[in-house]
């Protein structure tokens, strides 16, 4: 049940309005103090505010001087500012000071009855969102619509808040760093660093120093002492990715960090205590290199008490074209450009394509296909796609004609990405002239980049 609280210091009107709110859990205050303190505790979504409080009923003052500490103790909470009916100048300070809405006495139990529930929806709204945008980001964040991309989202809501170690399994570019990005967001050390290092980007002669940290005079070149990346994220998030790369005789240090919480930095001697969460990434079967006696199995054990796996991109349906629309939004704003949609053959091919580079893939076609469209829409040649009818018996439409416009506007499409856009050449290998096939074009209105015309 939603917690409303009514901030009023006649005790009619409180009894008036507790009544009713009878589908709400009602809290009462009388007076500023008594409002703050409810706030603290309850948390209330709405609250409904008197502007005449004691001990200036005549004014607004303590009214104002409340909703000011209640929206900077809770600034998602709506307010609803109660006024007298002459009042309006108060009404409007309050507005601008961030109240949600306003009402006039006498008290009419149907109409604010509406307002709070109208402000309860958007509350309610407003929290999903924020939901939303902690698990995803919408820069970095999690994007999809699938299955397996809702699984995914749930298993990080589920071990974000703990101390768990995680193990993102999958291939390259699949997003596992975005992965271990939002179990950060999500937890309680979301507001300390996030601090990734890629194991298999650093010579394994350097990853120590890197890691630990080193003191002045460790080799030659150290200069000053230097924290590593463990160090760097105190209180916060080390990501391990590509952890199968790491050397074999780097593992067991980094197994008593795991156990004890503890460093020394290189050519140091005094044990550091510090407090971070490792989230870890291979793209490897650690369990075959344990085997193999490449991979510590203690290690191995430590690093994966919670193993995810990270879809490949070919197995997550549609959430290929909501993640290519996403790119193409934040791509277009970046460089200015036209393009602002996908033509259905762009749809067809986005989803045909097996992604053997997942996102990242994808990522890149997305951006050079910006660049490359001349109109709003990106065509399968912009993709550097080729467009292909795969589609079963079952989807192929009946009518004779529709057929025929689809195999020929498919058989432009391949013929155009094989000559590499050269118009007498993709003539050529469809076994027509030039100008039929500009007239095809314009038939079909088929999206073309006209700056590969010859």
């Amino acid at each position: 049940m939603e917690t409303l609280l009514i901030v009023d210091d006649d005790k009619g009107i409180q009894k008036q309005l507790k009544w009713s709110f009878a589908d709400y859990k009602v809290v009462l205050a009388d007076d500023r103090n008594s409002a703050i303190a409810a706030v603290r505790r309850h948390e209330p979504a709405v609250v409904t505010l008197d502007l005449g409080l004691p001990p200036d009923e005549a004014n607004a003052s303590e009214g104002l001087l409340a909703l000011e500490e209640i929206l900077r103790i809770s600034p998602s909470t709506k307010v609803i500012v109660v006024t007298g009916s002459d009042d309006k100048t108060h009404a409007l300070q309050a507005i601008a000071k961030g109240a949600y809405d306003f009402y006039q006495k006498p008290i009419d139990s149907d109409v604010i009855n509406v307002i709070v529930s109208r402000a309860f929806t958007l509350a309610q709204l407003e929290r999903e969102n924020q939901r939303l945008v902690d698990i995803a980001g919408l820069d970095s964040g999690i994007i999809g619509s699938s299955e397996t991309i809702d699984n995914l989202r749930s298993m990080i809501e589920r071990i974000a808040p703990t101390e768990i170690t995680a193990l993102l399994l999958g291939e390259s570019g699949t997003g596992k760093e975005v992965a271990a990005n939002a179990i950060h967001k999500l937890s309680d050390r979301k507001n300390k660093p996030f601090i990734a290092i890629n194991c298999a980007s650093i010579p394994d002669t350097l990853l120590e120093s890197e890691l630990f940290g080193f003191e002045k005079g460790a080799f030659t070149g150290a200069h000053k002492t230097t924290k590593g990346k463990i160090e760097c994220a105190e209180g916060g998030t080390l990501f391990l990715d590509e952890i199968g790369d790491m050397p074999f005789n780097l593992q067991a240090k980094l197994l008593r960090f795991l156990q004890e919480k503890k460093i020394e930095r290189l050519g140091g001697r005094q044990e550091i205590q510090v407090d971070v969460r490792v989230v870890c990434a291979t793209n490897q079967d650690l369990s075959s290199m344990v085997a193999e006696k490449t991979f510590r199995e203690d290690l191995y054990y430590r690093v994966s008490e919670i193993p995810i796996m990270i879809p490949p991109l070919r197995d997550r349906g549609e959430d290929v074209v909501i993640l290519a629309q996403y790119f193409l939004t934040r791509y277009s704003q970046q460089y200015k450009s036209q393009a602002k949609s996908f033509s259905q053959e762009a749809k067809s091919a986005l989803k045909q394509y097996k992604w053997p580079g997942n996102i990242r893939e994808l990522q890149n076609k997305v951006k050079s296909s910006v660049v490359l469209a001349t109109t709003s829409q990106v065509s399968p040649i912009d993709l550097g796609l080729l467009y292909r009818v795969d589609d079963s018996i079952e989807e192929m439409p009946l009518n004779l004609r529709e057929v025929r416009e689809k195999a020929e506007s498919s058989a432009i499409y391949r013929a155009y990405a094989l000559a590499q856009g050269n118009m007498s050449k993709t003539a050529e290998l469809l076994g027509i002239t030039r100008p039929t096939l500009y007239s095809l074009i314009e038939k079909y209105e088929l999206v073309i980049n006209e700056e590969s015309v010859n």
